[in-house]
């Protein structure tokens, strides 16, 4: 599979309200920095190269892009980043953002934003992106405790015309519904992949069956999280990879991709070379035989080998 000529859109389609994306996308968590992500003594990334990374994306036919103002290292934010090297923004970008978390200054993590904080992260996505409205917002959430205010509190801007779509991350089923509730999702952005939250099968298909776009995060890192992935592979990606000339994890995106039409990739990174095979994974079709070998491994619920 040769990666230098193959698009995004080799990857299919799919509409997020009425925003028509690639299902492969870009997270730009890793952009900010080298090394471990989201941790206060990062090392920042060189800023030519991501906003080479960026834009090499674009060319390659990546129209949506995941961020959060909480992605930032010393010296660079994913979200200014993205604005300086992608405006004028080309008009089928789609840039999805996360609310919920916040982090101060000096990189350290705050509690979780209260309904009447919201407003002012949405304010700083908007002023960070150079945007008038966010296409996408997710309430990035922890615990099984109710959303309705917090999501409530979105919906309002929504109707104000801040928010465009809303969407939720890091959730259990019970509070999509309750989210359903108050107003529409678009999109339900939860830790998934090949041996991570086998549990989840059936939450995967039922997003699907409710038209909303299941985003998987960590499909190739696993439980190397914000480390990146880490541990040998296990024998059955590593056998499909060699027969197939591909790396283990664009077979890693590929299984994602196989979930379900609904289901998109935002794999990111800082290095041109992995950005061209992430995108190349997109056309990466796996066989019956294949998925079967995959999907014993998956609900073994074995992500690596020691």
């Amino acid at each position: 599979m040769t990666s230098k000529t193959i698009t995004a859109a080799a990857s299919g389609s799919w509409t997020l309200g009425d925003l028509k994306i690639n299902r492969i996308g870009f997270g730009a968590m890793r952009l900010p920095q080298t090394g471990e992500a989201l941790i206060a003594d990062a090392v920042p990334r060189d800023r030519d190269q991501a906003i080479g990374v960026l834009r090499r994306a674009v060319e390659l036919g990546v129209n949506h892009i995941d961020t959060a103002a909480f992605y930032f290292s010393p010296l660079r934010s994913a979200n200014e980043l993205i604005n300086r090297a992608l405006t004028p923004y080309p008009d089928d970008l789609v840039i999805t953002t996360k609310v919920g978390p916040g982090r101060g200054p000096s990189g350290q993590w705050l509690p979780h934003a209260t309904p009447e904080q919201l407003r002012g992260q949405v304010e700083e996505n908007l002023r960070q992106l150079g945007r008038d409205h966010l296409d996408v917002v997710n309430l990035r959430t922890v615990g099984t405790d109710s959303i309705a205010e917090r999501f409530g509190a979105l919906a309002r801007l929504r109707e104000a015309g801040l928010i465009r779509h809303l969407g939720l991350s890091n959730i259990h089923p019970h509070q999509l519904a309750e989210a359903r509730s108050i107003a529409p999702v678009v999109c339900v952005q939860n830790p998934y992949g090949i041996g991570v939250r086998p549990e989840h099968d059936a939450f995967v298909r039922g997003c699907g069956e409710q038209g909303i776009a299941y985003v998987p995060f960590y499909a190739i890192a696993g439980t190397g999280r914000t480390v990146g992935a880490s541990g040998a592979e296990p024998a059955e990606v590593l056998a499909v990879a060699r027969e197939r000339g591909v790396s283990a994890a664009q077979v890693r995106l590929a299984w994602t991709l196989h979930r379900g039409p609904h289901v998109l990739a935002i794999p990111g990174t800082g290095d041109p070379d992995h950005l061209a095979a992430n995108v190349a994974a997109g056309a990466l079709r796996l066989s019956e035989d294949e998925l079967a070998v995959l999907e014993v491994l998956h609900r073994a619920g074995v992500t690596s080998t020691p």
